[in-house]
């Protein structure tokens, strides 16, 4: 074993380019060849992210402002491609911990979800439905949250993802029932004609349409992955599995350990930096949610470069932490172009970055052909089993 400890941190939705099969992927009937998530941000302002830069961003993919570093030091950096069908959370998840998923879930992006579906969850819950259309979580309750507070019905909507997403304003519908309800929601949805990823409580507050705001109770009921992934053989053979922000969502708790919930950006690197400074062996697994949920989705460019700005600001306090038996990496699990056509993720590369104060050399690794070479480096590096897909590039870390 070369590291006692992994920290990988996704930086959801932050893409770095079209991938090669991008033209099989469309946003609002626009091809996602020309997307760049990290690249039209930089375009838009001046970009400022010392750490990131020093860390050798640049050096990946052309970012303006972020120039090159031409002296790396103890990191190792490329892009990687997804060999999976979709572009949503779950499956950029489940590939980093060694799956490949050959059919994307389903999603009702068009069509609002069937009759029968929602007669059911209706006759449920006692609760009538209101929405059922593909919808941005904030215009949604703007549109249709101060009906839901006169009558207590259910505001149920999707998006490009395979979401089924209920949002319930916590003073007339309390978290408990909430969270019941959304349950009720993911037994249904497991019936094949009506299967999606993921079951999402939105609660929000507010008192009308100008101040109503989403809280951090959100829920995820994710379906559990298929098969094991790199967390289940870690757990398995003693080794902690820490999930932060919607990690543990992600995989429907299946081999994790510890989790802890974030309500932020900044929450899940205080958290992060919070274990860095436990004693443990094994993996400590942050997900960032809101570069894509706050910033990519909204089309918020100027938001979401300012996000990964004060990200850039918090990695040093976690790198000081590190130990020279640590391992670092920076990654993503999808694009989000919020210049782009629509408001769907964006098919593209995303970054990989390797550090370690343990390095003696640095560089760059080979661009990867899937997202599972970071599981199958971890497995590699604790010596337990790896999944099918992914080669492992532990021995290319020097």
């Amino acid at each position: 074993m070369r590291f006692n400890r992994v920290f990988l941190i996704v930086m959801d939705s932050l893409g770095i380019g079209a991938a090669p099969d991008s033209d099989k992927y469309f946003n609002a009937g626009v091809p996602d060849v020309n997307a760049n998530t990290i690249g039209h941000i930089a375009e838009n302002m001046d970009l400022n992210i010392p750490t990131l830069q020093k860390l050798g961003y640049g050096n990946i993919a052309p970012i303006r402002n972020v120039a090159p570093n031409p002296n790396l030091k103890n990191v190792y950096v490329t892009k990687m491609m997804e060999k999976s069908l979709g572009k949503d959370t779950m499956t950029g998840h489940w590939e980093i911990m060694g799956l490949y998923i050959t059919e994307p879930f389903q999603t009702f992006t068009d069509t609002g979800f069937p009759k029968e579906l929602i007669d059911e969850l209706e006759k449920r819950t006692g609760r009538k439905v209101v929405g059922n259309k593909s919808a941005s979580g904030t215009e949604i309750i703007k549109e249709l949250g101060e009906h839901h507070m006169k009558t207590g019905d259910l505001i149920v909507y999707t998006s490009a993802d395979s979401v089924l997403q209920i949002a319930m304003h916590e003073e007339i519908i309390p978290i408990e029932e909430q969270y019941k309800i959304c349950e009720i929601a993911r037994e249904l949805t497991m019936k094949p004609e009506w299967m999606v990823g993921r079951v999402i409580a939105r609660p929000f507050l507010g008192t009308n349409k100008d101040n109503f705001t989403r809280t951090s109770n959100r829920h995820d009921y994710a379906l559990k992955p298929f098969a094991k992934t790199t967390l289940n053989f870690l757990s398995e053979n003693g080794y902690e599995t820490i999930a932060l922000g919607k990690i543990n969502d992600i995989y429907d708790g299946y081999g994790i350990t510890k989790f802890e919930k974030t309500k932020s950006n900044d929450d899940g690197m205080q958290k992060i930096i919070k274990w860095s400074k436990e004693n443990f062996k094994g993996l400590c697994f942050l997900n960032l949610v809101d570069f894509d949920a706050l910033y990519g989705h909204r089309r918020d460019v100027i938001g979401y470069g300012k996000a990964i700005e004060a990200m850039d600001k918090q990695l040093p306090e976690l790198i000081l932490n590190l130990n020279e038996n640590d391992l670092l990496i920076l990654t993503a699990d999808h694009g989000n172009d919020p210049t782009y056509a629509g408001t769907d993720h964006t098919r593209e590369y995303v970054p990989l970055i390797v550090y370690s104060k343990g390095f003696k050399e640095a560089g760059i690794l080979d661009v990867r052909d899937t997202f599972a070479d970071i599981a199958a480096t971890i497995s590699d590096n604790f010596n337990v089993d790896k999944t099918d897909l992914g080669t492992s590039f532990l021995k290319k870390l020097k």
